[in-house]
């Protein structure tokens, strides 16, 4: 069974690709070499710089004395999960390998990565004090709505080119279906426009922690319309993923394979930066 782990290991690199063309928010993933590591392992320190603006400038005395503050703001990992699965190794044999082989890519494309989605959204559109509204965006009116909040961020000076637009289908289709010099521009103003499923798109949600396990809507939570993230505005990383396989020759348990994944990261928004985030969310939830 050597082989068969070597090959595995050599698809490890490949689930991580899955990951990344599955998942809509790995676009906002930063460099995980920039953050410094807080005096616990869970936990990063971010840096936060304040100053003064400018003063008066005196021909006799000269320049008005400034303060800069230089402070820290730690952060916990905030996200981490896990999952083992056994394979019979008579049910693999009979199968030619499929009931394994085809396991880790389906599990990560059809459970991992949606929920991975699916707690960012909801962190990012549940910090406090960042822009949004809330409405039951009808046909016709979603332009209108996406360009209110983008005058709100133009106002808050957010950069315009690091705005990425995460938004439900019907509501893209809308805007499309204008097709106007308006709608065009509004759309092409964005560094990128990702659909959303509105199943990855709650303002909160729940995390199950046993039994079939995922995550649902939050009772609490409402559907998301549209998500506008400016991507210097969050705190986005995998610190940690570990895809594992255990051959039945190693398992101690049973004559089987084992595939296990783990996920450690962090989801959040830079405190100072909330105006980067602009969260629009349905007036009431579907009956």
């Amino acid at each position: 069974m050597a082989n068969s782990i070597a090959l595995f290991k050599k698809y490890v690199p490949l689930l991580d690709e899955v990951y990344k063309k599955a998942s809509l928010t790995s676009v906002l993933d930063g460099d995980s070499e920039l953050f410094q590591a807080g005096a616990n392992a869970n936990e990063i320190i971010v840096p936060k710089l304040e100053m003064q603006g400018l003063a008066a400038y005196s021909r006799n005395s000269g320049y008005t004395q400034g303060d800069v503050t230089l402070t820290h703001e730690t952060k916990q990992f905030n996200y981490e999960r896990g999952r083992m699965f056994n394979v019979d190794a008579m049910d693999n044999e009979e199968t030619a390998g499929i009931a394994f082989g085809k396991l880790a890519g389906e599990f990560i494309r059809t459970k991992v990565v949606p929920e991975v989605d699916a707690v960012r959204f909801a962190q990012y559109a549940g910090t406090s004090n960042i822009g949004g509204a809330s409405a039951n965006l009808s046909s016709g009116a979603w332009y209108a709505a996406v360009s209110a909040a983008m005058a709100e961020m133009d106002n808050a000076e957010v950069p315009a080119e690091e705005r990425y637009l995460f938004i439900t289908p019907a509501g893209l289709k809308d805007i499309e279906d204008m097709d106007t010099t308006k709608s065009k521009a509004c759309l092409s103003s964005f560094a990128k426009i990702t659909k959303v499923p509105q199943s990855r798109f709650y303002s909160k949600v729940a995390l199950a922690t046993s039994g079939a396990g995922g995550y649902s809507r939050h009772t609490d939570g409402k559907n998301l319309n549209f998500l506008i993230v400016a991507k210097s505005a969050v705190l986005q990383t995998v610190k940690h993923l570990a895809p594992k396989v255990i051959t039945p020759e190693q398992n101690q348990d049973a004559d089987a394979w084992k595939f296990g994944y783990r996920i450690y990261g962090l989801n959040d928004v830079y405190e100072n930066k909330v105006a980067g985030i602009y969260a629009h969310v349905v007036a009431s939830n579907p009956s």
